[in-house]
């Protein structure tokens, strides 16, 4: 049985995620959260529970010795918890590790999508993303980056992928094709070691004006 520790497991990408793997899968999942109230357990022997704050060492060293994989479905200061992770993950020999980000980590966005996104998320907050995003490229771990495009929650699973390097295509994306993605990564973990992928839904290369309605609606 696989162990796989979610960080952020609150995050709507995670829970579709959490039951998926119930579903498909023999895993044993450890799911952390800021504030484990907000969690109901799906299967008490499958699942644990665990409330904190996935930037604390402390915290880390006692879950991570256990895990096969790591998928870290995070917000906040990027950064550090990309140190603490990444240190974590490298004091316990767990290799595999999956994490969540936004398009535009290396300004390969086409206009007028990508200067959208910068100031949406602010500047600030991208170049956070993007320091986090180099600590783990720097490291040995045998990681997957996805960067997303713009999130929905259509049900719908329909998605195209680019590698860094390339441009990134399209401006919009289900969580439930992210949360696609990630099942197959974490089936597959070696197939996907060491890549950075843009996830967006073919045929949404024009659709941002579609996405500020949205947004403004939210």
């Amino acid at each position: 049985m696989k162990n796989i520790l979610i960080l952020g497991a609150h995050g709507r990408i995670a829970r579709i995620v959490e039951h998926r793997l119930l579903a498909e899968t023999d895993t044993h999942l450890t799911l952390v959260l800021r504030h484990a109230g907000r969690l109901t357990m799906t299967d008490a022997k499958r699942e644990t529970i665990v409330e904190g704050d996935a930037s604390d060492p402390a915290l880390l060293a006692t879950l991570m010795p256990q895990q096969d994989l790591v998928y870290a479905n995070l917000a906040g200061n990027m950064t550090l918890l990309a140190k603490t992770i990444t240190t974590a993950m490298l004091k316990f020999h767990v290799a595999d590790l999956v994490w969540i980000t936004g398009s535009g980590l290396y300004h390969e966005t086409p206009e007028p999508f990508g200067s959208w996104v910068e100031q949406v998320v602010g500047h600030a907050s991208k170049e956070d993303t993007r320091q986090a995003a180099r600590i783990i490229e720097g490291s040995p771990l045998h990681y997957t980056i996805i960067r997303a495009a713009y999130m929905t929650d259509d049900p719908k699973i329909d998605y195209e992928l680019t590698q860094k390097g390339e441009t990134f295509k399209g401006t919009l994306v289900s969580r439930a094709s992210i949360a696609d993605l990630v099942m197959k990564i974490l089936a597959q973990p070696q197939r996907y070691a060491r890549q950075s992928l843009g996830i967006a839904q073919p045929g949404t290369d024009d659709s941002l004006p579609q996405i500020k309605i949205m947004e403004k609606n939210r």
